[in-house]
């Protein structure tokens, strides 16, 4: 298995945490078994495909963190791969992608309808596991995460090629599509420890800011980033009519040619518009400020773990919180 994309000293946060990280793996490989062989096929090939698994990784440090000794955050480690794994198999579909981290998408050499039965199949083994871990407080964290997550993915696609979405509305997508899982994620982590409800509250915290800087990274990366490190198309978002904060932002402080640019490239979805609005948005200072906003996040994520006891676990939540504004990926 391709565990984890670029495991070097910009990922050292995972060190504590290695002999976890594989008992996920094992878990994973176990649970996608199915007698339907087109769904262990396509569920092994998307899962396969690598990923930075931050949202396990974040269920693994957290618990830890908090004292956790049991085995028990190693399964939920793998039902949050199992649900993520899922939205991935579902937007590549509603999105059109070709590409998921430099290889083809799962819809792109299987079809759709095969992808979005398999993310069902994944969705649903995801809701077995976390039955199984028979706590009712982590069923729902997660029963509601999979909600608010389908409503964000909604609430995207309505806006599609709507140029008038602001910062607020932006960021009311980004939360329910992104950071409700990374939130879920360490807020599961917390519970399985027995925590404190500071503690709970802190783990929320610091997971809801964590995945907005990783989804404000990802949205500035689309613009700014290297086609064969991220594994993906450079510009998809505009392509797709995603008014992300990058658009948003050059639609409010960039000149009368760059916003009829944005216009006709969201709304007319006028190809010959691309190049040019690519340009503005790197030369106009929109990657600068949706930077700047990431940092903050991050800078709200490392604050939240002021409550929690210094260690090796909590030093490794500090460099994910930084990592996930320095990546390059």
């Amino acid at each position: 298995m391709n565990d984890y994309k670029n495991n070097g000293p910009d990922n050292a946060f995972l060190t504590p945490i290695l002999p976890d990280l594989e008992a996920v793996n094992r878990i994973i490989r176990q649970q996608m078994h199915s007698d339907v062989a087109l769904v262990g096929r396509i569920a092994d090939y998307i899962i396969n495909a690598g990923g930075k698994r931050i949202r396990p990784v974040l269920v693994l440090l957290m618990a830890k963190a908090l004292g956790y000794q049991g085995t028990l955050h190693q399964i939920l480690a793998a039902t949050i791969e199992f649900i993520h794994t899922a939205t991935l198999l579902h937007d590549d579909v509603v999105d059109e992608s070709e590409l998921r981290r430099g290889i083809p998408s799962a819809n792109a050499l299987f079809g759709n309808a095969s992808s979005v039965l398999v993310g069902d199949f994944l969705y649903t083994r995801a809701f077995q596991m976390m039955v199984s871990a028979g706590n009712m407080r982590i069923l729902d964290v997660l029963a509601d995460a999979t909600n608010l997550i389908a409503e964000g993915e909604v609430l995207q696609l309505m806006n599609i090629r709507n140029t008038d979405i602001d910062e607020e509305g932006y960021f009311k997508v980004i939360y329910a599509k992104t950071a409700k899982l990374f939130e879920a994620s360490s807020v599961i982590g917390a519970l399985v420890a027995g925590a404190a409800e500071s503690e709970i509250d802190a783990a929320a915290r610091f997971g809801r800011a964590l995945g907005m800087a990783f989804q404000l990274v990802d949205d500035m990366l689309d613009y700014a980033g290297d086609k064969g490190v991220m594994g993906k198309n450079a510009g998809n978002d505009l392509k797709e009519g995603k008014m992300t904060l990058p658009l948003i932002y050059l639609m409010k402080n960039g000149n009368t040619e760059q916003k009829i640019s944005v216009r006709k490239s969201i709304e007319d979805n006028d190809g010959s518009c691309f190049e040019g609005v690519l340009h503005a948005v790197r030369s106009a200072g929109a990657l600068a400020y949706t930077h700047r906003k990431a940092q903050q996040a991050a800078r709200d994520a490392a604050q939240a773990l002021s409550v929690l006891n210094s260690g090796q676990y909590k030093k490794s939540l500090l460099e994910l919180s930084s990592f996930s504004v320095e990546r390059n990926y």
